[in-house]
């Protein structure tokens, strides 16, 4: 991970006078940049037809985005920075926003490409209104004109925004969009580490911050929404670091990237060029098609192909070399439609701190009786409680055995008949990450397991 310079206005200017970085004021890596002009022409985009998003929907009701008429300018948001691929798109970001629930949750969702490539998928910013009237934000995503738009128009100040992760893809918003809102307190994860530079919080722009701590009592909000802290023995490069939160009122249990629920249809951010690029029969395709003939045939824009795009997408997310994107099918019906943890993380990182993952997982599920789940990506809301969380950390067993079961016995039956399906990674598709597993083991990169727990 490397650092950023973020610009969120296409009148934005860069190092007019040295900046200091012991200046909460200083503008950067992101937001308002003042001095040397960077002269950027947004690039016009057509007005897309929506693209029905079928999820787990937890009652979520009234999407709004900004007025097309408004132009590209409103959705302006520089950004070519990310380690190991630039976080796309480079100049244009379109913001939804959706009530999840009633006057309580909103999601403010954009698209996040992975570098220069068609492959995309949507990163979300959960906005809560606290009984105070002020506005708890979660994860916070590029400030253009359009989603800040967006959030003033809920009628009520941002009073905190925390990044609840470690993840440069979040952690690269939190600057410019707190200096939107200079009144907000900011809180952020514990143990941030960045590379392959590890740079401190104030080279992102993050200034006097307060840190967030695993069953905080003495934040302001926790009457209100309650927290525990995932921070686990380094597993390679660096530990992994999410905290998860539970708004009380509404239920609502609510993380980054701990687990996804894969739609069956893209989410409406999704530029609909990307998805049909993804359906092109590209290089990619040709090296992941089973050896099949690939047909050399030209795309045209419609619902299949869309949805092969989407279906393609999904498969080199999850899997980085899916066994056959020809006929992406198959894999993408096993894949879709669930509560899941990400064959990546699982792979490289809880497989290797199944205690403390283990004890995580366990702490929600016992502690808060949650009945829906929203996540940083994918799918969200997702209608879903303690049974489905349990079945998706149900691989955890193979790794622990029965000496840590500490579940109900009529809970461990449910989840082990649950888990079977909800763990279930079609082997063929597993065989690269498998094997990129094995080499950063080799290395060093990546440690084959870590004891989490205190005995």
């Amino acid at each position: 991970m490397v650092a950023a310079v973020a610009v969120s206005s296409p009148k934005s200017t860069v190092f007019q006078s040295p900046i200091s970085l012991r200046d909460p004021n200083s503008s950067f890596l992101g937001g308002s940049l003042k001095g040397l002009s960077l002269q950027f022409k947004p690039r016009s985009q057509k007005k897309d037809r929506n693209i029905s998003l079928v999820v787990a929907s937890a009652g979520a009701t009234n999407t709004a985005a900004g007025s097309d008429s408004s132009g590209s300018a409103n959705r302006f948001y520089f950004n070519i920075t990310g380690f190991p691929f630039p976080l796309g798109p480079f100049l244009n970001r379109r913001t939804t926003r959706t009530e999840a629930v009633k006057g309580s949750i909103w999601l403010f969702e954009q698209e996040q490409a992975l570098g220069f490539s068609s492959v995309s998928t949507n990163i979300r910013m959960t906005v809560i209104k606290l009984k105070s009237g002020g506005l708890w934000v979660h994860a916070p995503i590029a400030p253009t004109k359009e989603c800040i738009k967006l959030v003033k128009e809920l009628g009520a100040p941002v009073e905190y925004i925390v990044l609840p992760t470690f993840a440069y893809e979040h952690k690269i918003f939190v600057a410019p969009f707190s200096r939107k809102f200079p009144k907000a307190q900011v809180w952020v994860a514990p143990r941030q580490w960045s590379w392959p530079l590890n740079l401190p919080l104030e080279f992102f722009g993050i200034f006097r911050a307060k840190i967030l701590k695993d069953e905080d009592l003495s934040t302001t909000w926790a009457d209100e929404i309650e927290q525990k802290v995932l921070s686990s023995p380094e597993v390679g490069i660096g530990p992994y670091v999410e905290v998860a939160f539970y708004h009380k009122r509404s239920r609502t249990l609510l993380v980054t990237d701990a687990v996804i629920y894969v739609p069956n249809k893209p989410p409406e951010c999704i530029n609909k060029e990307y998805l049909l690029a993804s359906a092109k029969n590209g290089l990619a395709v040709k090296l992941l098609s089973k050896g099949k003939k690939v047909p050399d045939e030209p795309v045209v824009d419609n619902e299949r192909n869309r949805q092969k795009g989407w279906e393609r997408m999904v498969l080199q997310i999850l899997f980085l070399g899916p066994s056959n994107l020809l006929e992406p099918n198959a894999s993408f019906a096993q894949m879709s439609q669930k509560l899941i943890v990400s064959p990546i993380i699982k792979t490289l990182v809880f497989s290797k701190v199944p205690e403390k993952v283990r004890d995580w997982v366990d702490g929600i599920a016992r502690d808060w009786k949650f009945k829906r789940i929203i996540p940083a990506h994918f799918a969200g809301p997702i209608k879903a409680g303690r049974a489905e969380l349990l079945a998706a950390f149900a691989f955890l067993d193979d790794f622990l055995g029965e000496r840590y079961v500490t579940r109900p016995s009529l809970s461990l039956l449910f989840t082990s008949l649950m888990g079977k399906a909800a763990s279930y990674f079609p082997p063929d598709d597993m065989k690269t990450l498998s094997s990129l597993d094995e080499f950063l083991v080799s290395v060093g990169a990546v440690k084959k397991t870590v004891s989490g727990r205190k005995r």
